[in-house]
């Protein structure tokens, strides 16, 4: 079933002296349940893409629907409903607020939707459960590592059950042991609980975790891959292979 559906769109910056064409004539479409991976080199458009689709930047032209819904046309009350209710963001500077536990992190959006306290607490304890935190939820975010820190921020993402997840560069900030267990969290929620995840990464490790990816160069879409049937690792080789095509080596190129 299709969730997202993004048609033609295009988003320019700066003005009529000096326009940047930072996404150019996009389409593409995300079913329900869904893993999709975006790559791309620095400046590519990439997180472009993902703040146009989060609402965080408005396109220049073009729409953007989710469950059929246009999104690009929200605006004041609507549009701030629609980010508490249906979309879950995931930062790779983790957004924690600091003068909160993490279990306070993590509440705070059920707080604001007006859950029962007993509730809250049922749902925390359970994600904290999935993410592999529960042993830190009385700390504040200084006192907590950097893999911990964004395990928190997933937790706060997903505790509302959103339509869509959205991961600016999840793994950016952690180590290869964290972004495992991140990753694998991810693909968790994917399978078990039919999350729709979206997340921009410049890992070719951390995208061979999609079911697809999306290669984007100059504001294009300038591949596609699937995993199918494959193997992480083969599906890993794959991405490779298209990151060659976009020039470069990983480490250059994305």
């Amino acid at each position: 079933m299709e969730l997202l559906k993004v048609q033609q769109i295009e988003k320019y910056y700066g003005n009529k002296s000096s326009l940047t064409k930072a996404i150019d004539d996009i389409s593409f479409k995300v079913e329900k349940g869904e893993f999709v991976a975006i790559m791309g080199a620095s400046g590519s458009g990439k997180t472009t893409l993902l703040n146009c689709i989060s609402t965080i930047d408005r396109v220049t032209s073009g729409h953007i629907f989710l469950e059929n819904q246009d999104i690009t046309e929200l605006k004041g009350k609507k549009l701030n409903n629609f980010r508490r209710e249906k979309l879950g963001f995931i930062f790779q500077d983790f957004n924690l607020l600091d003068t909160l536990t993490a279990y306070e992190n993590i509440a705070l959006a059920l707080s604001i939707q007006k859950w029962p306290v007993k509730t809250i607490d049922k749902a925390v304890q359970i994600v904290a459960e999935q993410l592999g935190i529960s042993d830190v939820l009385n700390k504040y975010p200084f006192q907590l590592s950097g893999g911990q820190k964004q395990r928190v921020a997933s937790a706060r993402a997903i505790i509302t059950n959103p339509k869509l997840i959205l991961a600016d560069e999840p793994t950016g900030a952690l180590d290869s042991k964290a972004s495992s267990m991140l990753l694998e969290r991810f693909t968790f929620l994917n399978t078990e609980y039919s999350a729709t995840i979206m997340m921009v990464t410049h890992d070719s490790f951390a995208a061979s975790y999609a079911g697809r990816v999306m290669f984007i160069k100059d504001g294009k879409i300038f591949n596609e891959i699937s995993r199918g049937k494959a193997s992480r690792k083969e599906f890993f080789d794959k991405i490779i292979d298209v990151v060659t095509l976009l020039g470069g080596d990983v480490s250059d190129a994305l």
